[in-house]
């Protein structure tokens, strides 16, 4: 089983499409169809059956699906091994982020690397919380920037780079808002604005409740932006509960202001995720450092206040 139509085979596993699936590996659709069959004479059965959704693995392509996988990680690893060993070390690292990460803690992070390693090229990539896991799963990122979840994956490895707040935000001025020092039954009787189901975001909103065993608040709006969020808590929409990096430049502009969130105050982590390997490769390891020394500096730089409650 040559990896080549390996990774055909899970490219097709992962779209159930030949169209999608040669998009994603940039082979013509005859070629993904030719080399689909190829595997599927080697092996001496047939890996997919087509459905009304697509096309559906087999019990043997399900079978073989784990096994591809396993091949293809350590043909990487393999080739990163033989890349350090013969001192040849990439000299391209493609980086995946959330909208929020990307826009305002990378720049000031990537900069030093820059400077530091001016040979390694650097992609950047911006997607949802799904779309990194998926993209490094495959191999398409070399690591992602994420808020954690708290759901541990064992295909990944992770590290904490920071502890973001998350704040209570509300329209500038305005008389309607949770009291000081009243509790989180109170505060739900408010309308929230929040992103979509799915979204990081939502996930960390909702769990903000739900560990005080108290129920989510009703929704004004669900929308899929923290840019749009803020906008429309500005426009005295409803309340929102976001990671505080990512309304900072909102905060400081008067935009919207923070108010106190009654008990105790959540956090999330900010957090470098890459695939699990035997070897890492040298470039991701020379990135990993240089993100958390500047991740430390920049939370000593700018230690963060809880703003008052607005009279």
């Amino acid at each position: 089983m040559h990896p080549r139509l390996l990774k055909t085979f899970l490219a097709v596993a992962r779209t159930s499409n030949i169209t999608r699936a040669s998009e994603q590996i940039h082979l013509a659709q005859s070629s993904v169809s030719d080399q689909i069959q190829t595997l599927e004479t080697e092996l001496g059965t047939a890996l997919f059956l087509r459905g009304k959704a697509g096309l559906n693995l087999t019990p043997a392509g399900e079978a073989l699906k784990a096994y591809a996988e396993d091949i293809l990680n350590l043909v990487d690893e393999a080739r990163a091994a033989v890349d350090a060993a013969a001192g040849q070390a990439p000299v391209s690292l493609a980086i995946g982020a959330l909208e929020t990460i990307a826009s305002a803690a990378l720049p000031r992070w990537l900069a030093r690397f820059r400077d530091d390693h001016p040979a390694i090229d650097l992609r950047l990539s911006v997607a949802g919380s799904g779309d990194l896991a998926r993209q490094l799963d495959s191999g398409d990122l070399d690591v992602a920037f994420c808020f954690d979840r708290g759901a541990p994956d064992a295909r990944f490895v992770q590290r904490i780079l920071a502890k973001e707040p998350l704040v209570l935000i509300g329209p500038p001025g305005s008389p309607a808002g949770p009291e000081p020092g009243g509790d989180l039954a109170g505060l739900a009787t408010f309308r929230f604005v929040a992103t979509e189901p799915g979204c990081i975001y939502r996930h960390l909103f909702e769990q903000a409740f739900a560990d005080a065993g108290v129920t989510t608040p009703k929704l004004a709006a669900e929308v899929g932006s923290i840019r749009a969020i803020a906008r429309l808590v500005a426009a005295g929409t409803g309340l929102a509960l976001v990671p505080r990096l990512a309304v900072e430049d909102v905060l400081r502009r008067g935009d919207v202001v923070e108010l106190p969130w009654p008990g105790r105050a959540h956090s999330t982590s900010l957090i470098a995720t890459w695939r699990r390997r035997r070897v890492q490769p040298p470039a991701l390891k020379l990135l990993l450092s240089a993100v958390a020394d500047s991740a430390v500096r920049s939370a000593d730089a700018h230690p963060r206040r809880e703003a008052p409650f607005p009279s």
